[in-house]
């Protein structure tokens, strides 16, 4: 049950990426949060969009797992574990608070489901 929880966590905290990098990306909001320029995120809009569909496809990944229950245990850790993997290249080749931000709790989520709690 309290895996469930977390990978749904990990799966909101993408599902919240895709709306920063698709939406909000070259709005106020997108541009605080990853503390860009109105040129730099406006010259790179695209390239977010696309991140975000990434992102998306994490969410439908992680969602899929969950509604599968314990089916869905292999499918749930595939997804955790791409969500540590991407959120490890962004930490070393962006900023190292993406480590923390999207790898940390898809850790936990993955250690969790794991454990079986």
């Amino acid at each position: 049950m309290l895996a469930n929880i977390l990978v749904a966590l990990v799966a909101a905290l993408h599902l919240g990426f895709l709306y920063l990098e698709m939406i909000a990306w070259d709005r106020p909001l997108g541009r605080k949060v990853f503390r860009t320029t109105p040129e730099f995120s406006l010259a790179s809009k695209a390239l977010a969009a696309n991140q975000g569909l990434y992102n998306g496809f994490l969410v439908a990944g992680l969602i899929w797992g969950v509604w599968l229950g314990d089916e869905g245990f292999a499918i749930k850790a595939f997804f955790l574990g791409c969500v540590i993997v991407a959120g490890l290249f962004g930490a070393a080749t962006v900023n190292q608070r993406i480590a923390y931000v999207q790898s940390m709790p898809a850790a936990l989520a993955l250690i969790a489901l794991r454990l079986g709690v």
